[in-house]
């Protein structure tokens, strides 16, 4: 038998990808600001249910994606609760959802942790995000084997003092194994670590790891406006 913990001892992380249809942006301005205005008013109202609500823009970056939030909280109602609130705003009709994961917190079977770490961000400026998946040979390693790839693995990650990493599992509630996410203050910094990882034993275990998504921490009113350009300073 296993020991399940309560739900309140652990979390549910969420993220989810919104792409703005391109049509929406020849609406006049007023009707734009108030689509926006109703979608963060939501965000706004629901964050003090949540331990972690913060959104991150990609504007710029992907194609696949303007911007992204990431739900952390310790009641899986809150998620679909918050969904239904914001699919209820204008603006989510001309939103689409190319991509959302699921993931909760456990101990990790590689640390002495007998309990599941909270998972507590640092509002550093960048998240990288990605969905991981191993080879099932992986698993059928001896734990012996696993847990030396893995000394490994951690070792390297500590060399990269300023990324913080949230790892968290997703088995049998999503298409992937675990969510990876990293906190950076440069993007470049993170490319530096995933080299050094690509030359680690684990890292000959990898079946995926895209997409990876890098976000920029702000204001989910500021996000909104880089949309449609509004309130964007261009120089000529």
């Amino acid at each position: 038998m296993f020991a399940v913990s309560e739900p309140s001892a652990g979390q549910y992380l969420a993220y989810t990808f919104f792409r703005i249809d391109p049509a929406w942006r020849r609406l006049p301005i007023e009707e734009r600001e108030a689509a926006k205005d109703a979608f963060a008013e939501v965000l706004e109202d629901f964050a003090p249910r949540f331990d972690y609500l913060a959104a991150y823009s990609c504007t710029g970056v992907r194609p696949d994606s303007d911007f992204f939030l990431w739900k952390i909280s310790q009641r899986y109602e809150d998620l679909g609760e918050l969904g239904a609130a914001l699919n209820a705003t204008p603006l989510a009709g001309w939103l689409e959802t190319p991509y959302s994961y699921l993931a909760t917190t456990k101990a990790s079977q590689y640390t002495k942790a007998s309990r599941a770490r909270k998972i507590t961000p640092h509002n550093q400026p960048y998240l990288v995000v990605y969905p991981f998946v191993k080879v099932r040979p992986w698993y059928f390693l001896p734990k012996e084997e696993r847990q030396q790839a893995m000394d490994e693995h951690m070792r390297i990650g500590h060399e990269f003092e300023t990324i913080n990493n949230h790892t968290t599992y997703s088995f049998g509630i999503d298409d992937q194994e675990y969510m990876t996410v990293f906190e950076c203050d440069e993007p470049a910094d993170f490319m530096h670590l995933m080299a050094r990882l690509r030359e680690s034993e684990a890292s000959r275990y990898t079946e995926r790891d895209t997409p990876i998504f890098v976000g920029q921490l702000m204001d989910i009113s500021a996000a909104l406006d880089r949309l449609d350009g509004v309130g964007a300073a261009v120089q000529a």
